[in-house]
This record gives C-alpha cells, structure tokens and sequence, in this order.
C-alpha cells in the first residue's frame, strides 16, 4: 500500500507551551487510523497542524509524497484533506443542504458534488429528511453528522476528525 501521510520529527509550540514533541507518524492509502490519548495530549492540535490550520515550528509533513507542512489550510484542502473539527462549526442559519454545498467549494464537478450528496443522504437519512432545515435547529447528534457529511462532499483522500462521536 502506498504512504497517504508521512509526520517527521513534528515539533509545535502554543507561545513557550509545548504542544507536540518529535511526531513520527506514517498512514497508508485505504486504512483506517485513530489517534487516542487523555485531555491535553495534543490529539486536536495534531489535526490542526496537519490541515494548516497551524504551522509546526519544526519537522515535515509529507501528503502522497508532496511536502505540505508551510502550506495554508485553503492549499491543503485542495490536494484532498478534509478537517471535521471538533464543536462541529456549522453555519446554523443555512439549510442542512447549503452546509453540504460549502463543503464541496474544491470540486468542480457538479455531478461528483451530486454524488457525494446522495452518499452523504446515504450513510446519514436523517439528514436527507432535514435538507432543507436550519442546521442550528438539528440536534447534537444530527448537527454532528452534517459536519462530517460536510466533510466528505469535498471528496477527500483523506479525513480528518476530531472527537466524531461528540453530539
């Protein structure tokens, strides 16, 4: 199987606060991986350097072989890394179906983003019956689905989520 994601010597600091320490973390194409740890381990902040939602002050990042780690967030987004973060940041005034729609911004396919749609109303029917209500109005654990859902409509290589079973 050929490397998705390859972490080396990942080094980041919130001010003096030290965050990650020497990250040495290699994933595979097509598995299935989960990084565990207590409050404060830097689970979250590992999601969010590998984004670029954060920079690593030191080490390397390398996604299907291509060095991602000075990249912005928007960049990595575009070469297939999704990020469901954690407290879900949904736009609760659009519908269920304007949420999905933001989530498929990289795609220029129209009938990829209709197909990520109907895989989306597959693995998650509530959803597809609250297309059209407020995603503020959804419940925790629906309001957790359509952040996920969200996340797959940009049809990435890889997804990345943070604590997927909170709602």
């Amino acid at each position: 199987m050929k490397d998705l994601l390859n972490i080396k010597k990942v080094y980041f600091y919130y001010g003096k606060a030290k965050a990650l320490e020497d990250i040495n973390l290699n994933i595979k194409e097509k598995t299935l991986e989960a990084v565990i740890g207590p409050n404060g381990a830097g689970k979250s902040t590992l999601l969010r350097v590998i984004s670029g939602l954060e920079e690593p002050d030191r080490g390397k990042i390398e996604f299907l072989g291509e060095r991602i780690d000075e990249l912005k967030a928007h960049k990595i987004a575009k070469k297939g890394i999704s990020h469901c973060p954690e407290r879900r940041r949904l736009f609760f005034d659009m519908t269920v179906s304007e949420n999905l729609d933001l989530g498929a911004y990289t795609l220029k396919d129209r009938n990829k983003s209709r197909e990520l749609r109907n895989f989306v109303f597959e693995i998650f029917p509530r959803l597809k019956e609250r297309r059209k209500q407020r995603a503020g109005t959804l419940s925790g654990g629906e309001q957790q689905m359509l952040a996920i859902g969200r996340s797959i409509m940009s049809n990435p290589k890889l997804l990345l989520m943070d604590e997927p079973s909170l709602g």
